[in-house]
C-alpha cells in the first residue's frame, strides 16, 4: 500500500503541474496569417518588448521548447524577443471573479504544494516572490549565451550593445510583481524584492491589497496611507509603478502622486472594449500626461476579440487618442488565458500594425522602443 501511495505521489507531483498549465495557458489554435516577407524583415530589425508573462509561476523549464504554455526562451528568439516581463504572481482568489473579489481564498498554495517549492512559501507572499524572482536567476545562469536578466540602466545599454553586434541569437527577462500584496504590510520587503531583481511592482491584482484597491475587489478604493509611503520607497529605488488592475481611484491616486513614469503593464481599453479593468479615455490621457506607457493585452476580456486585429484595433485607438508614444505591448502570456498565438509569432502584430497604415517608424516604438526609452530613464542607474 505505501509502495501505491508513493507512486500514486510520484505521478502527481511529476505531470500535476503540465497538467494543469495545459488547461489554463491556451492558443485559439486559429490558423494565423502568413507573414509576407515585408513583415518578416521589418520584424527581425525590431527591438522587440512585452511587458507581461506569468510564465515563472507554473513549473515549466523556460530553457527549452514546450509544446504549451506561450512563452520559453527557445520561443523568445523565434519571436525576436529582445525584453519579456516576467512577473510574479503570489495569490489568486477562487473562484476568479472578474469584479467582487475578497482576499480570503489562495489558489496559488496548491500550486506551490504541487511543485514542491520551499515550505517557506507556503506561508509567505514575499517568499513566493523571491522564489520566483531564483528560478530567472538561474535560468539565466542556465542559459548564459541567450539569456540575461535586466537590473539596472547599464544592464539594459550593456545588453542592446551586445545583442546588436553579436550574430547569436539573445534575449532578457526583468523582474515584476503582480500585487503589493507581495510585500505584506511592510516597507522592509519592498527593499528584499529590489534586492532580489524586481524592479516593476504592480500596486493590486484580483483583490484590495494594504497598498491599493483593486478594480476586480470589494472596496473600490484607492491608495492607502501605507500606500502612499510603498510608492516614495519605490521612487527611492528606482522602481517602477505598474497601474494594471488597479482601481479607477487608485490610478487617479497615484497619478497625483508620482514623479516618474508609470506602466499599465497589460490592459485593454474602454474605447474598443468594455470591462471592468480596461482603460477609459480619461485614463489613457492621465498616463499620456505622466509620460507613461499603456500594454495592450491579447486576450478577449482586453479586447473583445480572438485574434491579431482586435489587438490592432487597441493599438490605434490608444494612438489615436493619445499619441504614437504611450503604447505597447502587454500580452498576458503564460496568464491563464487564451490568446491568438505564443511569443514566437509576435511577427503577427507587426504584419497587423503594418496593414493597418502604421509607419516603420511607429511600428518600431509601439513593438518596443516606447517601453525601452521608459526603461533607460525609470531603472536604477
Amino acid at each position: 500500500m505505501t509502495g501505491l501511495l508513493t507512486a500514486v505521489l510520484i505521478v502527481v507531483f511529476s505531470i500535476g503541474p503540465a497538467f494543469i498549465e495545459k488547461r489554463f495557458n491556451l492558443t485559439t489554435n486559429e490558423p494565423l496569417e502568413s507573414v509576407s516577407q515585408e513583415a518578416q524583415a521589418l520584424h527581425q530589425s525590431l527591438t522587440v518588448v512585452d511587458l507581461h508573462a506569468d510564465s515563472l509561476l507554473w513549473g515549466r523549464d523556460l530553457s527549452k521548447l514546450s509544446d504549451y504554455g506561450h512563452v520559453d526562451i527557445p520561443r523568445l528568439l523565434q519571436g525576436n524577443v529582445a525584453l519579456q516581463v516576467f512577473t510574479s504572481v503570489t495569490k489568486v482568489p477562487t473562484p476568479l471573479l472578474l469584479e467582487g473579489n475578497t482576499s480570503d481564498s489562495d489558489n496559488v498554495i496548491k500550486l506551490a504544494i504541487l511543485q514542491r517549492w520551499p515550505v517557506r512559501t507556503w506561508f509567505s507572499l514575499t517568499e513566493r516572490a523571491i522564489y520566483q524572482a531564483k528560478q530567472l536567476q538561474k535560468l539565466a545562469k542556465k542559459a548564459p549565451d541567450t539569456f540575461k536578466v535586466i537590473e539596472t540602466q547599464q544592464d539594459l545599454n550593456d545588453y542592446l550593445s551586445q545583442k546588436q553586434s553579436e550574430e547569436q541569437p539573445l534575449t532578457a527577462g526583468l523582474l515584476g510583481i503582480e500585487g503589493a500584496h507581495a510585500i505584506e504590510g511592510k516597507l522592509d520587503n519592498i527593499d528584499r524584492l529590489y534586492k532580489e531583481g524586481f524592479r516593476i511592482i504592480g500596486l493590486s491584482h484580483f483583490f484590495d491589497n494594504q497598498v491599493a484597491g483593486s478594480a476586480h475587489g470589494v472596496s473600490q478604493k484607492g491608495l492607502t496611507s501605507f500606500g502612499k509611503d510603498a510608492i516614495q520607497r519605490m521612487e527611492e529605488l528606482g522602481m517602477i509603478v505598474d497601474l494594471a488592475h488597479a482601481s479607477p481611484q487608485t490610478i487617479n491616486d497615484v497619478l497625483k502622486i508620482t514623479n516618474r513614469p508609470v506602466l499599465v503593464s497589460h490592459t485593454g481599453v474602454q474605447g474598443t472594449c468594455k470591462g471592468a479593468r480596461n482603460l477609459s479615455d480619461s485614463q489613457l490621457q492621465q498616463v499620456a500626461t505622466n509620460g507613461g506607457v499603456v500594454g495592450i493585452g491579447f486576450w478577449k476580456t482586453a479586447t473583445c476579440g480572438d485574434d491579431v486585429s482586435a489587438i490592432i484595433k487597441a493599438i490605434r485607438y490608444v494612438v489615436d487618442k493619445v499619441g504614437i508614444d504611450h503604447v505597447a505591448l502587454g500580452s498576458d502570456y503564460d496568464g491563464a488565458v487564451r490568446v491568438p498565438f505564443d511569443v514566437a509569432h509576435l511577427d503577427q502584430v507587426t504584419q497587423g500594425l503594418r496593414q493597418d497604415g502604421f509607419t516603420d517608424s511607429n511600428i518600431k516604438q509601439i513593438m518596443g522602443l516606447n517601453v525601452i526609452n521608459l526603461l533607460k530613464q525609470s531603472l536604477p542607474a
